[in-house]
């Protein structure tokens, strides 16, 4: 699928996706939603897991407007640290609970469609991103934290999903 190169064409798609993955989100019986699968993530993992990363993005652009170092992917870690990462994400939202970690993606949803409302079509797409490092967009990496992310959720979902009807 091609990246959105529009305000108008991401608006879209985050919604698009979002909207498949709370569909399926809404499908998860509560009492499956923290089983692990075979490497120990369970649903809850993955959802509280895509909430966590809008935020990261919502971050990111903001140290990177302030003239700040931005810290890909976060402060102590580069992206080939990114599997460590994501397991330290997991211990620290052990405890988080199914409905809460609903709400996180629901909240997190909400402050990146908020920011894209606020954002000009040129502030998304007229240049790279302050402080990426790269010549993505901001548009992009909003693509890459919202969207992409869902999708790719949603996929780990079906795959569970279909686990459960067995």
């Amino acid at each position: 699928m091609p990246a959105a190169a529009t305000k108008a064409e991401l608006i879209a798609i985050c919604e698009k996706e979002y909207a498949k993955l709370t569909e399926m989100i809404a499908a998860v019986p509560p009492d499956r939603a923290l089983q692990p699968d075979g490497d120990g993530v369970s649903i809850k993992d993955v959802i509280a897991h895509r909430a966590h990363w809008v935020d990261l993005f919502l971050g990111w652009y903001s140290d990177g407007q302030a003239g700040e170092e931005v810290h890909f992917p976060a402060k102590g870690y580069r992206w080939s640290d990114l599997k460590v990462y994501n397991a330290e994400l997991r211990v620290r939202q052990a405890g988080m609970r199914w409905d809460a970690a609903q709400v996180a993606l629901f909240g997190a949803h909400e402050r990146l469609m908020w920011f894209l409302a606020k954002m000009s079509q040129d502030a998304l797409y007229g240049g790279p991103m302050a402080g990426a490092r790269n010549d993505w967009p901001t548009g992009r990496w909003a693509e890459a934290a919202g969207p992409s992310h869902y999708r790719s959720a949603s996929k780990y979902l079906r795959a569970r999903l279909r686990g459960f009807s067995v």
